[in-house]
């Protein structure tokens, strides 16, 4: 296998990747659900004993920013406008993905595989025996 060619192969695709990368608009994290809640009043019928109606549905956006999970509550009105950033954000995190694994690639070939053995060694170059490379003991 030509690892120059296979690595020149891998890079191409990540100039692809990050052109791709480079068309995305607005985005943002997160899924959002369908929420339903109760307002603890008593006398309301969300608190019924039997066959409580919670309040709703009411959609929610949950995502994890910092490491630290955040829920919020869309306005019916917004939860259109906010698909097309949820996509991006969706293609966004799929590229990246794939940019991290097509740097593996490459260093591996470069890094972790035998170097190719050349067809003629030049000249002033000798081959060393295992005994003449190994440290003497003293």
């Amino acid at each position: 296998m030509d690892t120059k060619l296979s690595v020149a192969k891998l890079e191409a695709e990540i100039v692809a990747t990050r052109q791709k990368l480079m068309t995305l608009g607005p985005l943002h994290p997160g899924s959002v659900s369908l929420q339903y809640q109760v307002c603890g009043n008593p006398s309301c019928r969300c608190m019924r004993a039997e066959h409580p109606e919670r309040h709703g549905p009411y959609p929610k956006l949950v995502y994890v920013y910092r490491g630290r999970n955040v829920c919020r509550f869309v306005r019916a009105d917004c939860v259109e406008a906010l698909a097309p950033r949820l996509a991006a954000f969706k293609e966004f995190r799929k590229l990246v993905d794939r940019w991290v694994a097509l740097s593996i690639q490459i260093g591996q070939l470069q890094f972790f595989t035998r170097p190719e053995p050349s067809k003629a060694r030049g000249k002033g170059t000798k081959k060393l025996s295992r005994r003449s490379a190994r440290p003497s003991r003293a």
